[in-house]
């Protein structure tokens, strides 16, 4: 028994002793933020001073006034400032850039930075049309770069219990996905006039809500059903305050076909409040995402919905800057998930479709991508 005990205490001894006592955390990875057009930015330019997982070095913004509005307002030194994307990547050679303008100019930031060997993290959707977004895939690919897609329903704690259930059958084979998406309108809600331009302009954005919402549930579709590349996309918008968004829909309905599935997409600028939320149903139960944390689950046999607390998600996976340092440093192998690049082609394919179904009346019929 003494032999015994001794062997134990060698083993733990020795796994103790392999694991250096000095280890460190992974360096913050060094970020810069190119364009100051998209409000979404404002919460990177918080969050980045208390972040342990990046470090803010530079941010492009050709407009001066309104990088001098946002230097004063966040308290940023001037020196960070560059107007010139090229000048800046070469003098800084940042880890990743976070990319802050207008949808359209996605692909053309992407491609500058993967030239560097830069990654990207853009913000939602992808890009402006699914051509853009093969060029994109193509760019990450030849120049070996993560291009990721942000969005701020991939860090809720709900969303993600929905997904892992989902996958691990507990809901049974899914049947029915309804997302609901938007809020009062981006001119009602008081977004900055370096924002309302462009996101009404469909040559820079895409569409209205349609782009502007519809990817939050085209993303949590392709995820809950394992990338799978939907048969058909049938949709409809409308402009319901013409005098507000005469250029572009401010409600749509988008229909995505699965074999055995469908996902109804709603996204609006014409809720009476902002929400986010989904229900999914499959043949063994029923989740309704609540609050980001919050949701009412009922399974086959259960006599009521009862509603829990998803768990916490870990650091790696808490926020966007530690999910994109998490993924540089190779902890995260981004395939598959709300962020990666091939379940946002997908996503683009069922945006592309459903923009393309609104102008024509018709259902829109997809293959797989190769």
């Amino acid at each position: 028994m003494i032999r015994l005990v001794r062997a134990a205490l060698c083993v733990l001894l020795f796994a103790i002793g392999s694991f250096p006592a000095n280890a460190q955390a992974p360096k913050p990875i060094r970020v810069a933020i190119v364009g100051l057009v998209h409000g979404h930015v404002k919460g990177f330019l918080s969050a980045l001073p208390k972040s342990d997982a990046a470090t803010l070095v530079a941010v492009v913004e050709p407009d001066t006034a309104l990088a001098q509005k946002y230097a004063a307002q966040y308290h940023m030194d001037s020196s960070l400032f560059y107007t010139d994307l090229e000048t800046m990547l070469n003098k800084q050679k940042p880890d990743a850039v976070l990319v802050y303008t207008n949808i359209k100019d996605h692909r053309r930031v992407v491609e500058a930075a993967a030239k560097h060997g830069i990654s990207s993290m853009v913000e939602k959707p992808l890009a402006i049309s699914l051509e853009d977004a093969l060029a994109i895939r193509k760019t990450a690919n030849e120049h070996h770069v993560q291009v990721l897609t942000n969005y701020e329903t991939s860090y809720y704690f709900n969303n993600n219990e929905v997904i892992r259930q989902a996958q691990a059958g507990k809901l049974g084979v899914v049947r029915k996905i309804m997302v609901y998406d938007g809020h009062e309108g981006p001119k009602e809600i008081g977004v900055g006039p370096e924002w309302l331009p462009w996101i009404t302009d469909p040559a820079l954005n895409g569409a209205g809500s349609l782009f502007d919402f519809g990817c939050y549930g085209a993303d949590l579709s392709t995820v809950i059903l394992g990338g799978k590349t939907p048969i058909s996309v049938t949709a409809v918008a409308q402009t319901d305050k013409p005098d507000i968004y005469p250029r572009v829909d401010d409600d749509a309905t988008i229909i995505v076909r699965y074999d055995g599935a469908q996902a109804v997409l709603m996204p609006s600028w014409t809720w009476s409040f902002a929400r986010k939320d989904m229900e999914v149903d499959g043949t063994q139960g029923a989740i309704v995402t609540v609050t980001t944390k919050t949701m009412e689950a009922r399974y086959k046999g259960d006599k009521a919905a009862t509603e829990t607390t998803a768990p916490a998600l870990d650091a790696d996976h808490s926020d966007s800057l530690h999910y994109m340092a998490a993924v540089l440093h190779g902890s995260i192998v981004p395939k598959g998930d709300l962020a990666a690049m091939d379940t946002n082609v997908i996503v683009m394919q069922i945006l592309d479709a459903a923009r393309e179904s609104v102008r024509t009346g018709k259902t829109v019929m997809l293959k797989p991508l190769p």
